[in-house]
């Protein structure tokens, strides 16, 4: 599975020998595993790496311990190094030979599909689940204890006032108070062991709001949406709503960012936009969150001493007076500097105004 750890050992992985990376869509809504096999073998026609070839045609054709909508490899055969990972969601098929992992399909996969938790919850329980990479899985979730409600002649329908909520006595209240606080600390414990970034919450508008209150602030606004949604809601349904109100908190995350971006660049402020603003930010060690518009590539300079990267042709490097040597793309090894570094990715998608800039960045200062 492609979790953090594994993602960062692609980044971390260096060799004197290139790296063959290939990514293959599998859909079997497209073809079949002999459509894919020729798909795969076209891809490496010209990439004249027979031992990588061979380890991924093997992978494919042998092992078939894969299932899925993709697959991605990497190999570099001198180093013993073999990696493969399935995936519920297609990606596009390529294959790349360079001096590291290609990785910024997966960055673009983890963004757009990544972790994040949704909890369904009511007065007693707190249902978990956890979307990675296109599978939305049901973990084990808190069960407090049972509401019984009686009702009380004159109870007031507003809560605060004397007599209570209607239909509710005063214990019962405070059985939904402590369920309520209980479940949402269980479920604090569950995000921090799942490293989730961003939460949903599902069910009636006063179960989400007494529950979202209980969370410590930083979970509160790592609060990307909430749905309405029951809880005999079936798991099929569950996690179709999931989906839904997922992908749309995620654009709207990521044209909230785009704007501030776009208004703190124009403002001199905390932001940078267009690609070799971009790489200086990146040098400077300033980028927090690096947005890239979906599929963008350009080519650009890396020096071979330092690593200063630019769009621009220089006969020497300002900072080190080492020689420039031509990238295919700077976009790639602008997404490793930044991660390494600490800072945020999004591929934003569909987004008009980054589409017409291609690239910018929210900076630390």
């Amino acid at each position: 599975m492609l979790n953090t750890e594994a993602l960062q050992e692609l980044l971390d992985f260096k060799s004197t020998d290139p790296v063959l990376s290939v990514y293959l869509d599998t859909d079997l809504t497209k073809g079949n595993f002999n459509r894919f096999q020729l798909d795969l073998r076209r891809l490496l026609r010209g990439v004249e790496m027979a031992a990588d070839e061979k380890a991924i045609l093997e992978y494919y054709s042998r092992d078939r311990r894969w299932s899925g909508k993709s697959l991605a490899m990497f190999s570099c055969a001198p180093e013993g190094f073999f990696r493969a990972y399935p995936f519920s969601v297609p990606v596009r098929s390529l294959a790349f030979a360079g001096g590291q992992p290609y990785v910024k399909p997966l960055v673009d996969l983890m963004d757009a599909h990544g972790d994040y938790a949704a909890v369904l919850v009511d007065k007693q329980k707190a249902w978990l689940f956890l979307s990675h990479l296109g599978d939305i899985e049901e973990h084990d979730g808190f069960t407090g204890r049972a509401v019984k409600h009686v009702k009380r002649g004159g109870a007031s329908s507003f809560p605060g006032r004397r007599g209570g909520v209607a239909g509710r006595t005063g214990h019962a209240e405070e059985i939904v108070n402590q369920n309520l606080k209980e479940a949402a600390q269980a479920a604090v414990r569950w995000f921090e062991q799942q490293r989730v970034r961003r939460v949903l919450l599902g069910g009636t508008e006063e179960s989400v709001q007494q529950f979202k209150a209980a969370l410590p602030k930083a979970w509160q606004t790592a609060v990307i949406g909430t749905f309405a949604l029951g809880m005999r809601a079936g798991t099929d349904d569950v996690r179709k709503k999931i989906r839904e109100v997922g992908d749309r908190a995620s654009l709207a995350r990521e044209a909230a960012l785009v704007s501030r971006m776009i208004t703190a660049s124009a403002k001199g402020g905390a932001g940078v936009a267009e690609l070799e603003d971009t790489l200086r930010a990146l040098r400077e060690g300033r980028i927090q969150v690096l947005l890239i518009s979906e599929g963008f590539q350009a080519p650009g300079f890396r020096c071979k001493g330092c690593g200063y990267l630019t769009t621009k042709q220089l006969g020497s490097c300002p900072f080190c007076g080492n020689e420039f040597a031509p990238i295919d793309d700077a976009v790639e090894l602008a997404v490793r500097e930044a991660m390494k570094a600490g800072g945020e990715i999004e591929i934003v998608r569909k987004n008009p105004d980054l589409e017409r800039l291609k690239i910018g960045a929210i900076l630390r200062f």
